[in-house]
């Protein structure tokens, strides 16, 4: 019979076969540039780049989110309640308190950001203090706390990183490609034309990949994410009402970013209802009543 630890296991196994697709796209994506245009040191150049981007985004991955949303330390006087609860929680999931931020936004979020537990921080909206009881903020940062020990923040991090740099690859190729790629190479013009319309295909479609791995792992990160929160908290029915009031606001947090969304617990653009399949493929969250419905239906497991 299924459990809580086998939908874990499953979702992580998924999300490490996606990572090494993302993996084999990049390599891929920089082989055709170094053979098309007949320089090995763009591959080489390519891997360089990477790793050096993966550094930097380990570092102060943590920093850029927190600028990014205009997060502020949050007072330990002013929400000490909210330091209390969290201090609680991380003691029952056996991690490092992470540091404490608030975004000055009405739209209820929260999101957890850093490179492993002993760097992270959660951040939550004043909409969000103001908005939930105190058994759905525990599911809130109970869901937070999971993505902390799960190694999500990272993960996610990470990927952000690679997409970016299939995206500016691809760029780069689009602005600089020409028939000449390979000029007196073997196969003569048409082999470079071919060459050259495979290779507009080829980046076209590559970070349209890169954006649904991206997606997906997203996704599949925040079923885990649940999961874990219910089996935390031991109360799943905090976060799904949690979600359920997260998902009547409607309006977008003022400085949501396409390339943070995914790091919050519910999309910060606005709830809307999801219309066919592009609308789902091409959300960073899963619809909120398919995570209310697994919450709920774990409850008898836990």
């Amino acid at each position: 019979m299924a459990t809580l630890y086998t939908h874990q296991s499953a979702n992580s196994r998924k999300t490490w076969l996606l990572m090494g697709s993302f993996l084999v796209l990049i390599v891929s994506l920089g082989w055709f540039f170094s053979y098309y245009y007949g320089n090995p040191a763009i591959l080489y150049a390519a891997v360089i780049f990477s790793i050096i981007a993966n550094f930097g985004s380990y570092w102060w991955s943590d920093k850029i989110v927190l600028a990014l949303t205009r997060a502020r330390p949050a007072d330990e006087i002013e929400y000490q309640e909210l330091h209390r609860l969290v201090e609680n929680l991380a003691i029952t999931a056996g991690l490092p308190k992470p540091r404490l931020f608030v975004v000055d936004d009405p739209a209820p979020n929260a999101f957890a950001t850093g490179r492993d537990a002993n760097h992270a921080a959660v951040a939550v909206t004043t909409g969000l203090l103001g908005t939930l009881e105190r058994s759905e903020l525990e599911g809130v940062i109970a869901h937070e706390l999971s993505h902390i020990g799960n190694r999500d923040i990272l993960i996610s991090t990470i990927v952000v990183v690679l997409v970016g740099f299939v995206s500016i690859a691809s760029d780069f190729f689009l602005r600089t490609a020409r028939f000449g790629g390979r000029r007196g190479s073997r196969g003569g013009g048409q082999i470079q034309a071919v060459f050259f319309f495979l290779g507009v295909f080829f980046v076209i479609l590559a970070p349209i990949v890169a954006q649904l791995i991206r997606l997906a792992i997203s996704r599949k990160r925040e079923f885990l994410a649940d999961a874990s929160g219910a089996l935390l908290t031991r109360y799943p029915e905090g976060l799904a009402g949690a979600l359920r009031k997260i998902s009547l606001y409607d309006g977008r947090m003022l400085y949501a970013h396409h390339a943070t969304a995914h790091l919050f617990i519910a999309n910060p653009f606005g709830s809307r209802r999801v219309l066919g399949f592009l609308d789902r493929i091409f959300s960073t969250h899963p619809p909120i009543e398919e995570r209310v419905a697994a919450l709920l239906g774990q409850r008898a497991g836990l």
